[in-house]
């Protein structure tokens, strides 16, 4: 399978396609865990950890997300990764969007509207993290880590992705998030997700 360049071109480049899919992406990111969330069947691997951290904070979910941003963002530097206008905005629009989110979307009622919530979600992660790094306008802090050691290792996004998931788990099992099958299910599924979905909406260099 070829490799997809996603390394950030200049914002001149077609603005007014990629920073909408950007924004789009971004807020869909964040409705996304909120329907993850709300399913109560398991979050994410990177939300086991900011739940982790906000056991022992005050700070709302959406505030937990981006000062761990910040701090992932220090990852970047032996990758020699260059933030963007994306990466900023990934720490600032999907905190809010998914306290907003939160605030909106009520706990699911009965087992099969947890499931589809829980299945909804992990699709629209997917499908979100997809658009607003194929716009190419900065990964945000976490996918980063991703496209950075995709482009230094050569390893598929599916492999880098699916690796990343699995150790932030790990960490944040053993900070007391809360783990279930939906956790299993985006761990195992976002990767192959996130590679189908590149294709269709990654930003080429030869596009006109």
């Amino acid at each position: 399978m070829a490799v997809i360049d996603l390394r950030p071109i200049p914002f001149t480049r077609d603005p007014a396609r990629r920073f909408p899919q950007l924004l789009g992406g971004l807020v869909l990111y964040g409705t996304s865990m909120a329907l993850m969330i709300r399913s109560t069947l398991g979050l994410n691997p990177w939300d086991v950890f900011h739940e982790g951290l906000t056991r022992i904070t005050p700070l709302s979910f959406g505030v937990i997300t981006a000062i761990t941003g910040i701090f992932v963002l220090l990852l970047w530097i032996p990758l020699k990764q260059r933030p963007g206008i994306g990466t900023v905005a990934n720490v600032l629009v999907i905190a809010g969007a998914v306290d907003l989110a939160l605030w909106l979307v009520p706990v699911a009622e009965g087992l099969v509207w947890r499931i589809v919530m829980l299945v909804a979600g992990v699709v629209l992660n997917a499908l979100a993290t997809a658009a607003y790094v194929g716009a190419r306008l900065g990964p945000g802090p976490r996918d980063g880590l991703m496209t950075g050691l995709h482009a230094r290792t050569g390893w598929s996004v599916r492999l880098v992705r699916t690796g990343i998931e699995l150790a932030v788990l790990a960490a944040g099992w053993l900070l007391g998030g809360t783990v279930g099958v939906g956790t299993v299910l985006y761990a195992l599924a976002i990767g192959p997700l996130t590679q189908a979905f590149l294709p269709l909406v990654a930003v080429r260099t030869n596009d006109r």
